[in-house]
């Protein structure tokens, strides 16, 4: 993939952001919590990463470039209602340039004590991504990471109208 402009939205510590910025890519990460952005910006201070405090649903990016060739949201979108889910993916449809895809991956399982998640389901997750125009390029589903049995994920990849060809695995 040539190097292109992408938006990490709820970038956390930045590890997706630095793997983004070290392959040539230019990065905006949006990160609304004060303490792991002071982080990230400390683990990665040469990375060419562009910091921002912001948040789905509404994402403001003011001053920023208005089109981006990707947008990742990583462990975000089940901690949005239904309201602002829908917010949100009209928000990030106008962030994609044509043919541009957004990532997300849903988590699924017993919300962990003080959270606020919802659950939110890869169908309608492609469901509102395509009443905005998105197009469902790969919907899969993978088990967690950190070994949780209770826990499993669904990896979506919505791309916008235009330019482009649909990937394996698609819906």
């Amino acid at each position: 993939m040539d190097p292109g402009r992408i938006l990490d939205v709820g970038a956390g510590t930045g590890r997706d952001a630095a793997a983004l910025a070290a392959r040539g890519h230019g990065v905006v990460a949006v990160e609304p919590t004060p303490e792991l952005r002071h982080h990230a910006r400390r683990l990665h201070p040469s990375s060419g990463i562009e910091w921002v405090d912001d948040a789905l649903p509404d994402l403001t990016l003011s001053g920023l470039p208005v089109r981006f060739d990707a947008v990742f949201v990583t462990a975000v979108w089940m901690h949005l209602d239904a309201e602002e889910r829908r917010r949100a993916m009209a928000r990030i449809t106008t962030l994609l340039v044509s043919g541009g895809r957004f990532f997300v991956n849903l988590r699924h399982g017993p919300v962990p004590e003080g959270r606020h998640m919802f659950d939110v389901s890869a169908a309608e997750t492609a469901e509102l991504g395509s009443a905005h125009g998105l197009r469902t390029v790969h919907c899969g589903e993978r088990p967690d990471l950190h070994g949780r049995d209770d826990v499993r994920w669904s990896c979506l990849v919505l791309q916008a109208e235009g330019v482009g060809n649909a990937t394996s695995g698609a819906a």
